[in-house]
């Protein structure tokens, strides 16, 4: 069991939930916003996507990025920004030639994948060690990319959050670990539930943690309403917690969550094992982060 917690808040994610639930954070300043509600409520790290302010619609624009990281560094808080590159994945067959993407897809080469992170300089940033069916469309990664994609991020000082959704996955980022791609101790985000990766539940939970590095520090998600059964079980079994409206909408049947009401019922389940939750300067010093700039 892990008596020293690190929560994480996935504040907005990239699916089409917007019209899902009354408050999605949409803008930057709203996205920011989410991350300080979070902090506030517990959360060492705040996970975050950007969208289109017009649209809702998920986006890769580093302007937007920019804004975000700009809002939250000049509020003072202390949380540990972790950036995604998960967008510049998405693949879907057109209709009429299935060699030739649909509207829909949205590929992007590697390198332009990981710009914001170049340049904002994150002390984290997600890696999805992962091709495989994510609902509709195929989130592909192939290991050319992924490895263009590690030594950026490697090479720019920021530490790599490696995402799991199946074991081939662990066996993929583990060889970028020992191709020297990975610097430090490796940090893993096992995620479960997703439509259609590993179901979110013990055995896959237990069998994707045995299959880790030994010296690696991870943390583990469920989506929906397993959201909050899943930090129990990762706290049982050795993990970090993940929680936010990224993964799940509801506090409980029928009643919309928010970001920190998400944090707050993951800070109760915790302290409730016996645990406690860190705060981010102990949480950078678990992941071997550099303290943070006065």
């Amino acid at each position: 069991m892990n008596r020293d917690v690190i929560i994480t808040c996935a504040v907005t994610g990239g699916a089409d939930t917007v019209g899902k639930h009354p408050a999605i954070p949409v803008t930057p300043a709203e996205i920011a916003a989410a991350a300080i509600e979070a902090a506030r409520a517990g959360a060492a790290v705040a996970h975050i996507h950007v969208r289109d302010p017009e649209t809702g619609l998920t986006s890769r624009d580093p302007a937007l990025f920019r804004e975000v990281v700009a809002r939250l560094r000049d509020a003072g808080t202390d949380l540990i920004v972790n950036l995604t590159t998960g967008g510049g994945a998405r693949w879907l067959p057109g209709e009429d030639d299935p060699a030739v993407g649909h509207p829909s897809s949205a590929l992007a080469p590697p390198e332009e994948r990981v710009v914001h992170i170049e340049e904002l300089l994150p002390e984290i940033c997600s890696l999805d060690c992962a091709t495989f069916n994510f609902g509709d469309q195929v989130f592909m990664n192939t290991p050319a990319h992924l490895r263009v994609m590690a030594r950026r991020i490697r090479d720019c000082g920021v530490k790599p959050e490696l995402e799991v959704f199946d074991a081939g996955h662990v066996r993929l980022a583990r060889q970028l670990v020992d191709e020297g791609l990975v610097a430090g101790r490796p940090l893993f985000q096992i995620c479960l539930g997703i439509p259609w990766g590993a179901p979110a539940d013990t055995r896959s939970m237990a069998t994707l943690c045995d299959l880790l590095p030994e010296d690696a520090i991870w943390a583990g998600f469920g989506i929906s309403r397993m959201e909050m059964p899943m930090v129990a079980q990762a706290v049982l079994l050795g993990g970090n917690v993940r929680v936010g409206l990224e993964d799940n909408l509801y506090l409980e049947r029928g009643v919309f969550a928010s970001n920190g009401a998400l944090v707050e019922r993951a800070v109760e389940i915790v302290e409730r094992m016996g645990a406690r939750v860190l705060a981010p300067a102990e949480a950078r010093a678990v992941l071997g982060l550099a303290p943070r700039a006065a």
